[in-house]
């Protein structure tokens, strides 16, 4: 905040902030005629868009006060955006001005009466902004003045030539130095004291008590060769201090931290082991061409894994090696000026080429716990320590932005280190200073609440030059990856970049990506839109990440780049976490959400169907996307460890939320997991699915969102959580630290636990003790399975097809819940013949069946009959084997209300009531989690400990609560995901209002989700089947149907059929429930949509209906009038036509809104029916034109989706 002054002395205060598109309309009332003679006619939109950086300055009523827009080359065309820098240098050679430290004003509009206060302000916050930045030029035709505001903060330098036309323009520039100028850096003096303890008691108090009140006094006087005290200074004040020591415990860093990239933070020396020695033959062995540097080369094995990519045609897998890349490469890459440094004649010493290919820059490859395999060898350096550290460090808050001044100044002091390094708490917000340091990856072993930062001393090179690659720069690149994995790919995608180079399918990207979240797609030219392939940076520049992406976007003339990650399965038990080419510039990237797409009746459109650009359905990648207004946009960098218990479907929801977050970047978010991340496609797409699903994520889900880039995965079971350590411990006896731990575990089927009742005693269920709620401790036979993921079903499926099973031997199918009826499908069409099916199903819990329909269960139970196979009711187990050692079971003996029976068995699948597995109930209980049947936990996901949240089945709502009836089960497991997500990020979002504590009287009350529970699959006959409904207590259908409000039923087809379809519409004439079963599959997405839509929306539904001119739902869905519905965004036309009727359109008259509220409260009295007064009232109003405006703008600018649609203009 900061206080303008106007000359008649009236007062403002006011603050910067990146400009908004909703800022437009006032900037536009600002434009004079002079603006427009200084600037030229501008498109402010268009021009915010293409802008590098927008600063928009307001009031503290949030008024728009003034405006500036600057970009990375200059306006009036005076010369090539690609090739200004020489054209700048021959005006004035003392201005070393650069594409790193320049920028160009392309517009300024301020209220005239603070203009001079305001663009000073502008200036100011771009120059704190952007630290790099030392020059801003204004360039003006030569015959204009710059006016009383301009003319006062920027110089004129020379004139130059236009290059399309016979004019000249006047060059201006404005200086860092006259608004946030370098600080003046120098040795401690004691005198200093008094300056700098104020700062550091603004910030901390330990020290001060600790080490007593002239502790910083005491530190500047012990300097020596060892211990260096420098400040910063304005105007003769100290405002910051550091502390640096060349001191560093090597060997402590070596245990905690991967320093590969870095060489150990030491010189190189002959003795150093740097690969084992196995490692060292197969390598020679293998390729005895490769180079070893004798100037510190470095090997690190680490396992990547290569995309399944249309340009990609190798499959390399495996352990590789990395190598450091020489100082030729360094040079081949980055073309860095040597000559600008100090000393920088040392960098030759040292190893410096080292391609950085994390795939995120703060993922532990360490984090991956494999058990079954051996440990990585750890490198052992011998050479003297190259690095000094940051002991202590501080600075003015109004000073901070200029916190890297310090650097040149310290690393002269030791001019035989190469390295600096600081540590910091795992929880420290990210400041400025480590900003441009390289956080150092830890080893999974590491316990240390320290985080490791690295600044290398060539970091500090200013004159980068970056330009297009060609053909020469093979050898160079070539030299640079040669000793990594994708080496191959790198250099032939190169290959195919000079002989043809192609732009990225962006009509495909725009209808199947949200990317208009980030632009204007319309002010963007087709050539204007890039495709990134690969990026390899030296570690130690990655602090120019954003300015190498800048000017990629500026020597290429594109204005947005794209990033694709595609999806790739390991064969084994986990997904590779590293399922995309190698790129160190992801965290630099938003990502980008997939749009839902509909499913597209494409013989019934005809030519009215949409472009194969658009109804194409290649190979699904993850997008992620920069454009030029986020290359210099910062992102709120989390630190904190947020383990994630489980990938159900709530813990992937919670995760995808997060990860999407584009203005955040969290570092560490590992996800703990028997079988690591879902969606490795171990069953064929044609396959049959053996379980039911609840269409919250399949494969193709997880292909989009690629959480593997962003998310580490630890492949493993908890069992057992220490608090107060804070980290969970797993199966293998690793730990893993959290600051915040989720539990998302969910419920699981269980080994059934056999009553031991001797069926030859006659027993039946009344006589038998009750084994439900005992747990079976016993050895799981082999060829018993209880089905709970994709492993579990593939490791099924693998089992069948080992042991002849679709030929011979029986198969028993145990349990009453729908994944019986998936699995008996599944085995049906597997080849299995029915007779060899036995369907057991235990006595039911309650009186609610697991479809709750009559009409479906009956042709399920036909198709079942039809198919041969034989069902039991009622039956409870006994015994495997006559109870003889049940491993592998031969038989299995059962009792009923009547007599027993005994079944040979060669596979028991299980499927009896779910429940939280045992390991996980005594983690919980033995840290002292509140559990009373699941999990307790409050209205905010919170359990007993303010560090554990949960969500999902695993949990039930306290009793305080008095609603025992409700728990996350109730509700879609993806919007509590979310929920928990939105809950989270209050704690780390400083841009989302604070959430106000509920009212006493209303804290007691549990959150109602909205979302559809959706549960579907394909049962016995082939009968797909899919059931949608609101959230709400279990209750058989004809209890809910014989209540007096219950609402409309409309059914057409037949469930014997295959052509059932089922609507009910609600006393609100919403639609509530969806129930289909049909032998064709049909577009579940699609219907998904119809749910909380309103009958008349759907064409009159009810009234058509009843007029008998629906005789059939599905094809009454597929017809063109209602594919708008299931369009992603029309949900935002619902919003914006409601937002119309709400608003008061003309002062004099209430709105449609305020109107039906005071029909119903009675306060006018319309002589005709509410409903027809409402519609004259409508129809008479600007409101009808509202409302058709929008609905003609929506379709028409979702016209590549929507072309059945016809609007003025086309007919």
């Amino acid at each position: 905040m900061s206080v303008l002054t106007s000359p008649r002395g009236k007062v403002e205060v006011v603050h910067c902030r990146r400009t908004e598109s909703q800022d437009v309309y006032c900037i536009k009332s600002l434009i004079r005629k002079f603006t427009c003679k200084l600037f030229g006619k501008l498109n402010i939109i268009y021009l915010l868009e293409k802008a590098n950086l927008a600063v928009t300055l307001c009031n503290d009523k949030e008024e728009i006060m003034a405006q500036a827009t600057f970009l990375d080359y200059p306006n009036w065309n005076v010369a090539k955006q690609d090739d200004w820098v020489s054209v700048f240098r021959e005006l004035d050679s003392d201005i070393p001005c650069t594409p790193l430290n320049t920028l160009f004003m392309h517009l300024f509009v301020a209220v005239d009466e603070y203009s001079v206060g305001c663009c000073k302000e502008i200036l100011r916050t771009v120059y704190k902004a952007v630290p790099e930045l030392h020059f801003i030029f204004l360039i003006v035709p030569s015959y204009m003045s710059l006016g009383s505001t301009l003319i006062t903060l920027f110089d004129q330098v020379g004139n130059i030539p236009c290059l399309t036309y016979e004019e000249d323009f006047a060059v201006h520039i404005c200086h860092r130095h006259s608004h946030y100028p370098q600080l003046h850096v120098r040795k401690a003096r004691v005198e200093d004291h008094d300056d700098l303890m104020p700062i550091f008691m603004r910030y901390d108090t330990i020290l001060k008590e600790t080490y007593g009140e002239y502790f910083l006094a005491e530190l500047i006087e012990a300097q020596d060769e060892e211990n260096h005290a420098v400040v910063c200074e304005v105007e003769g004040t100290a405002v910051g201090f550091m502390s640096v020591c060349s001191r560093v415990n090597m060997q402590l860093l070596h245990e905690c931290f991967d320093l590969g990239p870095f060489h150990g933070l030491c010189f190189p020396h002959p003795d150093d082991i740097l690969e084992s020695s196995q490692d060292l033959s197969v390598r020679r062995s293998q390729d005895a061409e490769l180079r070893s540097s004798s100037q510190g080369s470095q090997k690190i094995v680490e396992e990547l894994q290569e995309p399944v990519s249309p340009d990609t045609v190798e499959n390399i897998q495996g352990n590789i090696a990395r190598e450091a890349a020489s100082e030729e490469a360094l040079t081949a890459v980055q073309s860095g000026n040597v000559s600008e440094l100090e000393d920088i004649e040392k960098l030759s010493d040292i190893s410096t080429g080292y391609a950085q290919y994390h795939h995120v820059s703060s993922r532990s490859l360490a984090s991956l716990i494999l058990p079954e395999e051996p440990v990585h060898f750890r490198p052992i350096y011998r050479g003297a320590s190259a690095a000094f550290c940051i002991q202590l460090f501080c600075i003015d808050e109004k000073y901070e932005a200029r916190s890297l001044d310090f650097m040149n100044f310290v690393f002269s002091l030791f001019s035989d280190k190469n390295f600096c390094v600081i540590s910091l708490p795992r929880l420290t917000p990210e400041f400025f200073l480590i900003q441009n340091f390289v956080k150092v990856v830890p080893f999974n072993t590491c316990t240390l609440e320290q985080d490791l930062y690295v600044f290398h001393r060539a970091g500090l090179l200013k004159s980068i030059n970056i330009r297009f690659a060609t053909l020469l720069d093979t050898p160079g690149v070539e030299n640079l990856v040669s000793t990594l994995m994708l080496n191959k790919s790198i250099l032939e995608d190169l290959d195919h970049y000079n002989k043809a180079r192609k732009d990225p399918d962006i009509e495909y990207i725009r209808s199947h990506y949200n990317i208009e979240d980030f632009i204007y797609f319309g002010h963007h030219q087709r050539e204007e839109h890039g495709h990134m392939h690969h990026f390899a940076l030296n570690p130690i520049f990655r602090h120019y990440t954003k300015f190498f992406l800048k000017e990629i976007l500026r020597l290429g003339f594109k204005s947005c780049l794209y990033y694709h990650v595609y999806p790739k399965s390991r064969e084994g038990k986990f997904q590779n976490p590293y399922a995309h080419s190698l790129t160190s510039a992801l965290h630099y990237l938003v990502p980008v959400r997939p749009r839902r797409q509909i499913v597209y009746p494409l013989e019934k459109l005809g030519i009215n169907a949409p472009s194969k650009a658009v109804s194409k359905d290649p190979v699904s990648y993850a997008l992620n996307h920069t454009n030029r207004k986020l290359t210099l946009e910062p992102k709120i960098t989390v630190n904190a460890k947020i383990i994630v218990v489980g990938a159900s479907s709530v813990g992937i929801s919670f995760l995808e939320t997060l990860v999407f977050c584009s203005h955040m970047k969290f570092n560490n978010l590992t996800l703990i997991s028997t079988h690591g991340l879902p969606g490795k496609k171990l069953l064929d797409t044609e396959q049959r699915k053996f379980l039911a699903s609840d269409h919250c994520f399949n494969d193709k889900d997880y292909a989009l969102m690629s959480l593997c880039s962003w998310v580490n995965v630890v492949v493993g079971r908890m069992t057992g959580i220490d608090r107060a350590a804070k980290h969970v411990v797993l199966s293998t006896d690793e730990i893993v630290l959290y600051d915040h731990l989720i539990l998302c575990t969910g419920q699981q089927y269980q080994v059934p636990c056999p009553t031991e009742a001797d069926i030859s005693q006659h027993l039946t269920n009344r006589e038998v003790p009750n084994s439900s709620q005992r747990r079976y401790t016993g050895k799981v036979p082999c060829n018993h399975f209880t089905l709970n993921e994709e492993e579990d079903c593939f490791k099924a499926l693998t089992w069948i097809r080992n042991n002849s099973i679709t030929t011979e031997g029986n198969i028993i199918v145990y349990g009453n819940t729908i994944d019986t009826y998936t699995t008996v499908e599944t085995l049906l069409n597997l080849g299995v013949s029915g007779s060899r099916i036995h369907l057991v199903q235990p006595p039911p819990a309650s009186t609610i069946t697991c479809i709750n329909n009559y009409s479906v269960e009956s042709a399920v139970a036909d198709a079942l009959g039809a198919a041969g196979v034989t069902m039991y009711r009622d039956a409870i187990l006994a015994q495997w084997n006559d109870g003889l050692h049940p491993d592998p079971i031969y038989s299995a003996s059962f009792t009923t209300p009547t007599k027993p029976f005994r079944l040979q068995c060669s596979m028991f699948f299980s499927f009896c009531e779910k429940n939280v597995d045992y390991e996980t109930f005594k983690a919980l209980n033995d840290a002292c989690l509140v559990y009373d049947s699941r999990l307790v936990i409050d209205t905010n996901f919170h359990t007993n400990d303010v560090a554990i949240r949960a969500a999902g089945s695993l949990t039930k709502f306290s009793n305080r609560y008095y609603s025992n009836e409700w728990t996350h089960s109730n509700f879609s497991s993806k919007e509590i995901g979310f929920q928990l997500a939105a809950a989270m990020l209050h704690l780390f979002d400083p841009t989302l209002e604070p959430v106000p504590e509920p009212p006493a009287n209303l804290d007691r009350l549990i959150p109602m989700y909205k979302g559809a529970k959706i549960q579907g699959g394909i049962l016995p006959g082939s009968y797909h089947y899919l059931h949608i409904a609101k959230p709400a207590i279990p209750t058989p259908l004809e209890v809910q149907m014989a209540q007096p409000n219950y609402g409309l039923e409309l059914v057409t087809g037949s469930a014997k059929n295959g052509t059932y379809f089922r609507i009910h519409i609600n006393k609100y004439k919403m639609v509530e429930t969806i129930t289909c079963l049909s032998r064709e599959p049909f577009p579940t997405s699609n219907y998904i949509r119809l749910f909380g839509q309103h009958e008349q929306l759907l064409n009159n539904l009810c009234a058509r209906y009843d007029e008998n001119l629906i005789t059939d739902l599905y094809s009454y869905f597929t017809e063109p009038w209602c594919l708008a519905l299931f369009h992603d965004r029309f949900i935002d036309l619902r919003k914006e036509l409601r937002q119309i009727l709400a608003s008061k359109e003309e002062e004099d008259l209430p709105s449609i809104e305020q109107l039906a509220h005071q029909i119903e409260d009675e306060e006018i009295n319309p002589t005709e029916k509410p409903r027809q007064y409402l519609k004259r009232v409508f129809e008479e109003s600007i409101y009808k034109t509202l409302v058709e405006r929008s609905t003609l703008d929506y379709l028409h600018y979702n016209r590549y989706h929507l072309p059945m649609y016809a609007w003025p203009g086309i007919i």
